[in-house]
């Protein structure tokens, strides 16, 4: 035990020096023990620069007592304060030892004491301590670990957020040109061409979509997104998205479950547009030609439903939750298909979640899924 244990100094504090040099002689084949006649004495070892690992303390002690010693120890803070404290005393009452360890002990023996007991004691709370002092170590190593990622993700996101800013305005020049190109010399271009000048086109507009989708997170995230609310009817914001889409639909077609004319709803018109062509852009993706989208739109006194359903390859239940996550990409390994949502869905989570609403998904492998959220009618 002596290599083991040798490393720890054991202060003993005891008036009757008669009890000190019986704990000495019992404990300097295993520790380093030090000695206090008094609770002054005590004090001055154990502020100094060389504290101990543990105390033994007699409590009826002149001046300071061992309750005192105690308090003052676990008042000073830091380091010192998790210093184990054992009482040592003659005082066999209930009270003196519910007072021992409300000062702040962590054991109470009794005096005569049995030696081996003693031991005992002292090495099991020695194992303690340093078992605490290991866990605080590790979660200090723990926390630096944890602060270090979230600078490098902080400054990840920084120069990620200030490249993407840069890529954006010759993103928008393509899709202007190639607008421009489309619409001037359509007639002068053959079937072929057109097609590749579409797809370009495509490209180009899903670009600028996950740009924009990005930078919108990280002002979302930095709290820098202001809404501007105000009362908008979602029919025609859904049927002017759907307006829009018509060229990427393809033989695809949109089915409405839309059962009244308008549904007025407080949210920022621009940001809910957003949401709405994310979640059919999505589905226009992953629903095959010749297969129908379904729009819904219902109401009830306390919320508005939004939904977007397609005939897609389906979603795992697994990773319902995982697909609004961060550059979440799923891989559907029984149609051996990925589905990548980038950060169009996470957008869409943050932004509804920012009108005080909730955004979900039902989906099933082979059946197709359904996305919506729900906002709060007033």
């Amino acid at each position: 035990m002596s290599n083991r244990l040798h490393q720890y100094t054991v202060l003993i504090v005891d008036d009757a020096p008669e009890n000190i040099m019986i704990l000495s002689h019992l404990l300097m084949p295993d520790y380093t023990v030090r000695a206090a006649v008094s609770g002054e004495k005590a004090l001055e070892i154990i502020f100094s620069d060389d504290p101990p690992d543990l105390i033994l303390l007699d409590i009826v002690m002149p001046k300071i007592n061992g309750y005192e010693v105690c308090k003052r120890l676990k008042a000073a803070g830091e380091t010192v304060s998790e210093i184990p404290v054992i009482f040592l005393s003659g005082m066999t009452e209930t009270d003196d030892k519910v007072k021992a360890f409300e000062a702040g002990g962590v054991d109470y023996i009794t005096k005569p004491f049995a030696l081996k007991e003693v031991q005992a004691r002292i090495e099991t709370h020695l194992k303690i301590s340093s078992q605490k002092r290991e866990l605080e170590k590790q979660k200090q190593q723990i926390e630096d670990s944890y602060k270090q990622l979230r600078e490098l993700e902080l400054l990840r996101d920084n120069l990620t957020h200030m490249i993407v800013h840069d890529m954006r305005t010759p993103l928008m020049g393509i899709s202007g040109n190639l607008e421009l190109l489309s619409f001037q010399e359509e007639s002068n271009i053959s079937a072929r061409a057109a097609k590749h000048i579409n797809h370009a086109r495509e490209s180009t507009r899903e670009l600028i979509e996950m740009i924009s989708a990005l930078l919108d997170v990280s002002r979302m995230e930095a709290g820098e997104m202001i809404l501007n609310i105000s009362r908008c009817d979602l029919i025609d914001i859904m049927r002017r998205i759907v307006d829009t889409f018509e060229g990427l639909l393809g033989k695809r077609y949109i089915s409405y479950d839309i059962p009244v004319e308008s549904v007025e709803v407080n949210c920022d018109p621009h940001v809910i547009s957003r949401v709405i062509q994310n979640l059919l852009y999505n589905a226009i993706k992953v629903t095959p030609e010749a297969n129908f989208i379904r729009i819904g739109v219902s109401a009830t006194d306390d919320v508005v439903r939004v939904s977007v359903t397609d005939n897609g390859p389906g979603i795992p239940a697994e990773y319902h939750e995982k697909i609004f996550d961060k550059f979440c990409q799923i891989e559907c390994r029984e149609h051996k298909q990925k589905y990548s949502t980038g950060l169009g869905l996470t957008f869409c989570k943050m932004a509804v979640e920012a009108h005080r609403g909730h955004i979900g998904i039902e989906s099933e492998v082979g059946k197709g899924s359904m996305f919506w959220f729900e906002l709060p009618s007033s």
